[in-house]
């Protein structure tokens, strides 16, 4: 049986030699079924095999959120330079129009607020498969707690929807949290986003760390990174570019786009980085460019 005594440092990534995607572009989505690989096929380029998600989702636990008071007047103008939003059903239902031809990505867990200074010890579904079903989802999302006290619910929650999904043919984004106490290592993130996939999540969202290349490495389906707190754009845009050239397979960002001085200049440098290879400072230019326009 597997434990922790005697487990030795993994060591062997072959980061020379990439996953064999047999026929998909996406990567660890082969043996997926056609709808399944259709959705993914609208959450991911086909031709970079990436994808900027744009989460604006924070209002779940945090309430109104700064750049996002209102919603329904700073998401939809960002939606022509994203491949995918994530939100909650109540909000994609009250602030994004449907007519709208963007990937949806809706949460469908719910945790304690930030009253609480334990997230990890409330939780559970907010949204059912028939309900995401019904939303067109082509992506749901799932809140989990690796190494804190919610660990096992999680955990559940995250096995239940992903059996869901993969009957219904709707990819599980399976998202890495970190609370205050708990570290910021390749250790960590190569432990947590391993153990999501082994789980059964098709895509995993994460954080970007030193040694990055073999955490994505050894996690068998896409990472996508998180934005995390508000950074200089340039800062952010070299995160980016980071995370891309170490294997990440996108980003998802909420406050590093829509809190910036000009929300659409950003998404679109954004979408320079992830889509087409540039430079962080060659991206910088795009937004410094849309900013004074």
């Amino acid at each position: 049986m597997a434990d922790n005594i005697g487990n030795k440092a993994a060591h062997d990534y072959h980061l020379d030699i990439p996953q064999v995607q047999e026929g998909f572009f996406v990567k660890g989505a082969s043996h997926c079924d056609w709808g399944m690989k259709n959705r993914m096929a609208r959450l991911f380029d086909p031709k970079s095999g990436n994808t900027v998600m744009l989460a604006f989702d924070h209002g779940y636990i945090m309430g109104p959120t700064a750049g996002l008071e209102r919603i329904d007047l700073v998401i939809p103008p960002l939606i022509p330079h994203v491949n995918v939003l994530m939100g909650t059903k109540g909000v994609i239902r009250s602030c994004v129009s449907p007519a709208n031809q963007v990937a949806k990505c809706v949460r469908v867990t719910y945790d304690t607020t930030v009253l609480f200074d334990e997230m990890s010890n409330g939780g559970g579904f907010a949204c059912d498969m028939e309900n995401a079903i019904r939303m067109n989802a082509d992506c749901v999302a799932v809140q989990t707690f690796i190494g804190a006290p919610g660990e096992s619910r999680s955990l559940e929650l995250l096995c239940r929807t992903a059996d869901a999904g993969t009957r219904y043919g709707i990819p599980t984004l399976g998202v890495v949290a970190v609370g205050k106490q708990m570290e910021r290592t390749e250790k960590f993130f190569q432990l947590a986003t391993r153990v999501l996939a082994e789980n059964g999540a098709n895509l995993v969202k994460s954080y970007y760390c030193d040694g990055f290349e073999r955490v994505a490495a050894a996690c068998p389906v896409p990472i996508v990174i998180a934005g995390g707190k508000k950074l200089p754009e340039l800062e952010a845009l070299e995160m980016a570019y980071k995370a891309i050239q170490e294997g990440a397979h996108g980003v998802d960002m909420g406050r590093n786009i829509f809190q910036s001085d000009c929300p659409a200049g950003m998404a679109q440098a954004i979408g320079k980085v992830v889509h087409e290879g540039y430079t962080p400072q060659q991206a910088y230019e795009v937004y410094e460019t849309v900013k004074h326009a």
